[in-house]
């Protein structure tokens, strides 16, 4: 694997329960009742991206549906508004994983925010569709929220796959 100077070193593979963990966790608090405010980030959305974008093969587009018709239950919202948001999400995660992680973390997390933004734009629009109220302009805030954390979300979801560091003279990785 080619690596650019200064960059991590080698994961340890992902545990698949780990992943599934963090999906559902992040489902669970989106659940949460807190008014859902119009700047709330979708920690969710973050998931989906994150793992679209470390673990393509694992979290597909169909996962991405699944979690999203989950959404629209839970919120009663119009059936197919989360479930076409993250579908979207998870298509162009898997679209660009490749280009993106070849970018530290902070300039990752300027080229997520679009697709938080689209996302975010998808669901007002079905929304609105629907016959839906404006929320305010505050929502624009949401994908700016979710692109700041996705440096935060990126060192606690691979914290477990970190290798310690114990060079040696016959296992220099």
């Amino acid at each position: 694997m080619i690596m650019r100077p200064g960059q991590q070193q080698l994961l340890l593979p992902l545990s698949p329960a780990f992943m599934w963990a963090t999906l559902f966790v992040a489902m669970l608090l989106n659940m949460l009742p807190l008014g859902r405010i119009g700047w709330m980030p979708d920690l969710l959305a973050l998931a989906i991206v994150f793992w679209g974008v470390h673990q393509p093969s694992r979290v597909s587009i169909g996962i991405a549906f699944m979690f999203g018709l989950a959404m629209d239950v839970q919120q009663s919202a119009i059936l197919g508004q989360h479930a076409l948001s993250y579908t979207t999400l998870g298509y162009f995660a898997t679209s660009i994983h490749r280009r993106l992680l070849w970018y530290p973390v902070f300039s990752q997390s300027l080229q997520v925010l679009p697709l938080f933004a689209l996302s975010h734009l998808i669901e007002l629009g079905i929304r609105m569709i629907g016959g839906g109220v404006f929320p305010g302009w505050s929502l624009m805030l949401a994908p700016v929220i979710e692109a700041a954390l996705w440096p935060l979300a990126t060192s606690v979801l691979l914290a477990p796959q970190r290798r310690a560091p114990e060079p040696d003279a016959n296992r220099p990785l």
